[in-house]
This record gives C-alpha cells, structure tokens and sequence, in this order.
C-alpha cells in the first residue's frame, strides 16, 4: 500500500471518528429534546458574543519600491454555551483600507500590482469560522472551519499577525490518553489563507502531534503530512522537539531544541532537507535574555526546507524577506541559517505595563557561504484592562547577498468588547 494511501486513509479515518463522536451526541441530545427543549434553546441563545477590532498603519521603504497602508480589521463571533458537550462558533471578519490610505500592493490578489511595495492586507469580508465542538475531561473535537496552531506556531499557525488571519476546514482531534500526555490529530481539507480567496487550497493534510510532560521538559515528537492539491505540492515532515525552563534563586533558565527531516515534492523536484533549531536564554527579574540559531537546511543547493501553514512573519524578521522561501521551496535553494539575539522585558510593575522587544539577526546561507544580510527589530506594545491595546514596531533589513534593503513601520490601536 502506497504512503499516499495510508495518509488518506488515517485522514478519513480522522473525519469519521469525529464526525462519529459530534453526530452520535447530537443525536442523544435531540432524542431527548421533547424534555429538555429549554435547556437546548437556552444554550443556542445564552451564549458568549466577541467583537474585536484593529486598525493599523503600515509603512513599508523599500530600495525598489513604497507602500502606506491603513486598514481595519473587524471581527465578530458567537459561541453557544455547551449542551451535552456540545457547542457552535460562527465568526465572521471584514478587512478594509480607511481614510483613503491605500498605496500599496497585493500581487497575490491583483490590487495596485508593481505599483507599490507589497502588504498583504486583502480587503475582505469572509466567513472566518464556523465550527461545532464536543468537549469533555478527555477529549475536544472540532469540525469545520477553525483556526488551528500547533506548537509555537512555526509549523501550523493562524498567521494572526495579518489583518486576515489563515484558518483551516478540518477536522480535528485533541485528547490526554494519561496523565502528561497530549495527543492532537488534523486532517485538513482547505486551507484558507490570507489573500482574501486568491491563494486558498484544497488539500489533504494530516497533521499528528504527540507531547509529553517529562522531568528535562516537554517533548514533541510530530508528523506533518501535507498535500497541496491546487499547487500539486507535497511534503512530509518528521521531527522532535524538547522545551523547558530551570529557576533559580535569581534567575530562569529557558532551553528549546528542534530537529525535523522533510521529504518533498515541488515543480517536478524531489528534495529531503532537514531543519534545526537550538535557542537557550535566561529571564531576569522583568527582562529575557534569548540567542537563537534556526536552520531551515539545503538539499545540496536544489531545495530548502519549508513550513507553508507556519505564522511566517513571527520567524526570520519582521520585514519578511524570507516569507516566500520558507513556503516556497526553490525560492532560497542554498537554505537559510537565521542567528539571532534578543532581548525584552517590560517597563512599569503595575497593568498596563509597556512590553518591549529588540531582535538582531544575522542571515547566511545552509549550503555555501553566502551573507544574506542583517536585521534589527523593535517592538512595543501596551494593553489596557481588557478592552483597548495599542503598539509600534519597526524592521529594518539591510541586505547583503539577497534582495534589498527594507524598512517597515507599524502603529495599531486595537479594541475587544464583551
């Protein structure tokens, strides 16, 4: 039996398990409804509502090209409370450009393209989830369309950072078989990203992710099998993962390590790279410590490693100049070799308290020696009771060996009601 097969196969049978699970408690729920119609009306309409919205100025100086961009992002959801076990979330979310502030590109998407400098900031209005949810002690099952993270976000990730955020219509398992063990199973059948409708794809991704809390720390061991239908792109990741944290009497000491091997097919393009990651630091009293060396390793020049469902914009710097090679394979073929220092902490004891970060990177190549470039990033943000928050940031990228240089700007002010 093909590999392809068998992925197929733990995918359908992801589905059904699922599918089996919601459909048998829905069942059992409305045979009783002629005895408990109150308590299932109350649960539709006794639920939680969420608006939430952003509105940000974006800047973006390129040697090539400009951008300025002002859009808000608005976001409304409802979730029904739980009727045994069960649950519904619809949301919905609009991204518009305001004030009249749109010179900018989104080549994905056909808007002003090679006029400015690209933000991938699509004006859209679009069902963002809607899902139903059976929940108990032991298990949570999702069906529909969701967002989905696993990790620190650098394989599966929402991408949240964009105004239309990337979720997924899957299916999706997550259960605790014993005590310090987690087990979370997806199989995805869209993905939809954050161009509006442009780029989303049918797919077939199966995605299993086992952690377990041991005494050195949490370790991961994952499988990511991803088929992209509409790019004909495939690829199947393996790989382990361990993080943890040591206190002392004055201090905390943080440790993360990562291997993962990828094997992959693109444009015709075989490839198998590998991927590394080892990140250690240190918090003191408010303030963290942190050097990083990240690997997203070369196939002998052909290829390098990818991570397409990753939250892209929160690895490699800010002003995402590797976005496309980390989703596109032949993009940065010689690999990329990210070494980082950071350091950041937090200004006033009492709420609110400014949060601030500064990121220094250092780009090379995995195979050759080639000096991609530098960066320098700064954040600040601020969040006020649980309603209001606000921020500025900056990227700055001064290439070498790899595209140009790039500054980027952001200030955004953000409100969440109910």
């Amino acid at each position: 039996m093909s590999n392809n097969k068998i992925y197929q196969s733990l995918a359908a049978a992801v589905t059904l398990a699922i599918t089996l699970s919601i459909t048998t408690v829905t069942l059992g729920g409305f045979s009783s409804l002629a005895h408990s119609s109150d308590s299932f009306i109350d649960a539709l309409s006794n639920g939680k509502t969420k608006a939430d919205f952003r509105l940000r100025l974006e800047d973006v100086d390129t040697a090539v090209n400009d951008a300025t961009a002002m859009t808000l992002r608005s976001r409304l959801s409802y979730t029904t409370n739980s009727y045994n076990q069960l649950s519904a979330t619809i949301e919905v979310e609009d991204v518009r450009s305001v004030l009249g502030v749109n010179s900018y590109s989104v080549p994905q998407t056909g808007f002003n393209t090679g006029q400015h400098a690209a933000i991938p900031d699509s004006e859209v209005t679009e069902l963002d989830q809607a899902y139903i949810q059976y929940k108990d002690s032991f298990l949570t099952a999702k069906l529909g369309r969701q967002v989905l993270t696993l990790d620190d976000h650098r394989f599966v990730g929402h991408v949240g950072w964009r105004q239309d955020r990337q979720t997924f219509d899957a299916a999706r398992l997550q259960m605790s078989p014993a005590e310090d063990l987690n087990l979370d199973i997806a199989y995805i059948y869209k993905r939809n990203r954050i161009f509006a409708e442009a780029l989303d794809a049918q797919a077939e991704d199966l995605l299993l992710n086992l952690s377990y809390n041991s005494p050195v720390g949490k370790l991961k061991a994952y499988a990511y099998l991803l088929d992209d239908e509409t790019l004909n792109r495939q690829s199947d990741t393996y790989g382990i993962h361990l993080s943890g944290k040591r206190d002392t009497e004055t201090a905390s000491v943080f440790y993360n390590a990562a291997f993962a091997t990828q094997q992959a097919t693109q444009a015709g393009v075989e490839y198998d790279p590998d991927y590394l990651l080892l990140e250690g630091g240190v918090a003191i009293a408010d303030m963290d410590i942190k050097f990083a060396y990240e690997v997203l390793g070369s196939d002998n020049g052909q290829a390098s490693f990818t991570t397409p469902l990753a939250t892209l914009h929160k690895f490699n710097g800010w002003a995402d100049v590797f976005v496309a090679s980390t989703f596109t394979a032949t993009a940065l073929p010689l690999g990329l070799v990210d070494t980082s220092v950071s350091i950041s902490g937090k200004i006033g004891s009492q709420v609110p308290g400014v949060k601030w970060s500064a990121v220094f990177h250092t780009y090379d190549s995995d195979q050759g020696s080639v000096d991609y470039g530098s960066e320098l990033d700064l954040i600040a943000s601020i969040k006020f009771n649980k309603h209001y928050s606000g921020g500025i940031k900056y990227a700055s990228y001064n290439a070498d060996n790899f595209s140009v240089d790039t500054d980027k700007f952001w200030l955004w002010v953000g409100l969440s009601l109910f």
